[in-house]
């Protein structure tokens, strides 16, 4: 799953939606080398708008990352308190201890099933996260020494996952307007829409084998402004970028807390992960950095 994202652009890349560099310029919020999830504080997306003529045009806002269903359907969120409560494990009314539902990440197989509370953001309210890079988690078990076994509990190895070539990029999204039934307070919320990872991938984040949905521009485009039948939302939102396009390192184990969070860092205990064509010694030496 992704629940670490950068927002960090300067004005230097232009892409074909529209000018997006005049965005850039004007916004003070793209200056985070870190978004956490799991503070539900609130990212750049980019949404669609309109005019009475159907000129398409989009906006870069702030959305509070995080999804809250409608108050209406599961998990019945009415209110702030309930939200916040309801985010972190806690415990239910039977005293039994649950786990939190964060909906950082939507998952793109379940994304359309009937029932499922992000069915119609995907339909009728979809987005782009924009990102520069986000971060996922290698765990490996080493052999303990004195008894020729692998260790139960794993060591974790932090990378940083971009694309090639491209200061920033596009994950695909969706959001959701939510109201507080107490305080009125109104608030725009959002999800990544996560799919299978690909080869390297499933190397890095290879616990639960998962990746954000990375959009080229022409996809980008079609999951904002297209007419989509919900065939054509499940193949976009199931997009597995190929793994030849990504750039990635390792990083620190400490990044989260550290005043250069996007340093590079080499472990040369680390075993290379396997790309074809890619000589396993070359991929050891370079290890940490870029691809």
């Amino acid at each position: 799953m992704c629940y670490y994202n950068g927002q960090k652009v300067t004005r230097d890349e232009f892409i074909r939606l529209k000018h997006l560099e005049k965005l850039v310029s004007k916004y003070k919020f793209l200056n985070r080398d870190l978004i956490v999830g799991f503070d539900f504080s609130n990212s750049a997306v980019l949404v669609p708008v309109g005019d009475d003529q159907g000129t398409e045009d989009f906006e870069l806002v702030q959305m509070e990352w995080g999804f809250i269903p409608d108050p209406l359907t599961w998990p019945y969120w009415e209110t702030r308190e309930q939200v916040m409560i309801g985010r972190r494990p806690h415990k239910d009314h039977r005293g039994q201890l649950v786990a939190g539902l964060d909906f950082l990440n939507a998952v793109s197989e379940e994304l359309l099933n009937k029932g499922k509370v992000y069915r119609n953001a995907a339909l009728a309210r979809r987005c782009l996260f924009l990102s520069s890079g986000f971060y996922e988690w290698r765990h490996e078990f080493p052999v303990n020494k004195k008894t020729g076994k692998r260790r139960v509990t794993p060591v974790k190895y932090p990378y940083r996952v971009m694309l090639k070539g491209r200061e920033y990029f596009w994950l695909a999204g969706i959001w959701q307007q939510w109201e507080d039934a107490e305080t009125g307070e109104v608030v725009d919320t959002c999800s990544i829409v996560t799919t299978k990872a690909n080869l390297v991938m499933e190397q890095i984040h290879n616990q639960k084998k998962r990746q954000p949905t990375m959009l080229t521009d022409d996809l980008a485009w079609e999951w904002v402004f297209g007419d989509l039948d919900e065939k054509r939302i499940q193949e976009i939102a199931s997009y597995q970028i190929p793994y030849e396009q990504l750039d990635y390192y390792t990083l620190d184990r400490g990044f989260l807390n550290s005043i250069d969070p996007l340093a590079r860092r080499f472990y040369p205990e680390l075993p290379p992960l396997e790309i074809p064509g890619v000589d396993p010694d070359f991929v050891e030496g370079m290890q940490g950095a870029l691809f």
